[in-house]
C-alpha cells in the first residue's frame, strides 16, 4: 500500500484566473468540474456565487476573480470549478481554465514579498518559477476568511 501524502507533497494543480497563474496543493483539491447551474443565495458577499448541487452535496462557489477584486467575465466552455477540502468543507473555486498538476520543488519557491500589512501575503503560501511562468501559490484556507469558512459550514452550505 502507498502512501498517498508523499505522493502528492510538492504537487500543484495550477489554474489560469484573470491571465495569472495560480496553484494550489493537490492535497487539497477533491475533484474538477465544468461550470454548471448555480443557485444564488442572496446575502452573500458578491464573490460567493451560490451553491452547486455536485451528486447530492451542496457546495459553496466562489468566483476567485471576484474574491481577488478582478474584473468579473461571462463563463465559457474552458471555465471550471475546482472542489476543495477546507476544515472537513467543501468549497468551490470558479477559475478561467485549469493548466495542469505540476511537482514544484523548495529550491524554486520563493517567500511572499511583504509589501504592507495587507491580507495578500496571508492567503499566498510564495510565489514559485516554472521554466518561463511566475505560481502565485494559494494558501487555500486562508484564501478565504476563518468567519466565512465558518458561516457556511454553520448554514450547511
Amino acid at each position: 500500500m502507498t502512501d498517498n501524502s508523499n505522493e502528492m507533497d510538492g504537487k500543484y494543480l495550477t489554474f489560469w484566473t484573470e491571465g495569472q497563474l495560480f496553484g494550489v496543493s493537490i492535497s487539497d483539491v477533491v475533484q474538477i468540474v465544468g461550470i454548471q447551474k448555480i443557485t444564488s443565495i442572496p446575502g452573500f458577499p458578491n464573490y460567493v456565487k451560490g451553491v452547486i448541487n455536485l451528486r447530492g452535496s451542496i457546495i459553496p462557489v466562489i468566483d476567485v476573480r471576484l474574491r481577488l477584486n478582478k474584473q468579473e467575465a461571462p463563463y465559457n466552455e474552458h471555465t471550471c470549478i475546482i472542489v476543495t477540502s477546507i476544515q472537513e468543507s467543501s468549497f468551490g473555486f470558479i477559475v478561467d481554465s485549469v493548466d495542469e498538476v505540476t511537482k514544484i520543488g523548495d529550491e524554486n519557491i520563493s517567500i511572499t514579498p511583504k509589501v504592507s500589512a495587507g491580507e495578500v501575503e496571508s492567503y499566498l503560501n510564495g510565489i514559485a518559477k516554472l521554466e518561463s511562468k511566475v505560481v502565485l501559490l494559494l494558501n487555500i484556507e486562508k484564501f478565504l476568511n476563518y468567519k466565512e469558512i465558518a458561516d457556511m459550514a454553520q448554514n450547511n452550505i
